[in-house]
C-alpha cells in the first residue's frame, strides 16, 4: 500500500523560497504521476502542478507559472515542489497525491497528511 509523507513546510517571509518535497513509502513511485494540491483557509482544494510518470510537468494554476516546479527523483522515491517568490496568498496547507494511472488524470488515489506553508512577515 502506497503512502505518502509530505515534508519542507514552514514559515517564510514575501519573496522567499520552500521546497517540499513528497517521499513515498510502501511502494515505488515510479509508476505513478503526481500532483501537488493546496488548500487555504476558507477555500477550496486547488490543483498546483502535476508530473507524470515520465517526468513531463502539467501546470493547473495559473497563480504559480514561473514561481513553482515539479520534478521527481526515481532513485529517492520522491517528488518535490520547489517554490520561489512566495506571497502571502501561497499561504496554505500543501498536499501531494498520487494517481496509478501514470499521467495527470482528475483523480488520485493516495493522498498525504498534508505539510502547512506559512508566507507572512
Amino acid at each position: 500500500q502506497l503512502q505518502l509523507v509530505e515534508s519542507g513546510g514552514g514559515l517564510v517571509q514575501p519573496g522567499g523560497s520552500l521546497r517540499l518535497a513528497c517521499a513515498a513509502s510502501g511502494s515505488t513511485l515510479d509508476y505513478y504521476a503526481i500532483a501537488w494540491f493546496r488548500q487555504a483557509p476558507g477555500k477550496e482544494r486547488e490543483r498546483v502542478l502535476c508530473i507524470t510518470s515520465s517526468g513531463e510537468e502539467t501546470k493547473y494554476a495559473d497563480s504559480v507559472k514561473g514561481r513553482f516546479t515539479i520534478s521527481r527523483d526515481k532513485k529517492e522515491s520522491t517528488v518535490y515542489l520547489q517554490m520561489t517568490s512566495l506571497k502571502p496568498e501561497d499561504t496554505a496547507v500543501y498536499y501531494c497525491a498520487a494517481t496509478p494511472f501514470r499521467l495527470c488524470v482528475s483523480t488520485f488515489d493516495y493522498w498525504g497528511q498534508g505539510t502547512q506553508v506559512t508566507v507572512s512577515t
